[in-house]
């Protein structure tokens, strides 16, 4: 937790705010793969892209 405060204190203070989407959709593809990795779902996902 400690990281993810740290990293919104840097944002907040340097106005770099242009980076949350980029963690956010960063950390939601990852999840995905991660769910997805030897499941019967695989299949569907890898269409997406």
């Amino acid at each position: 937790m400690a990281f993810i405060a740290e990293f919104w204190e840097f944002m907040r203070v340097r106005k770099k705010y242009w980076l949350m989407p980029v963690l956010l959709v960063s950390l939601l593809l990852g999840g995905l793969i991660v769910l997805t990795k030897g499941s019967a779902v695989a299949p569907f996902i890898y269409t997406l892209f």
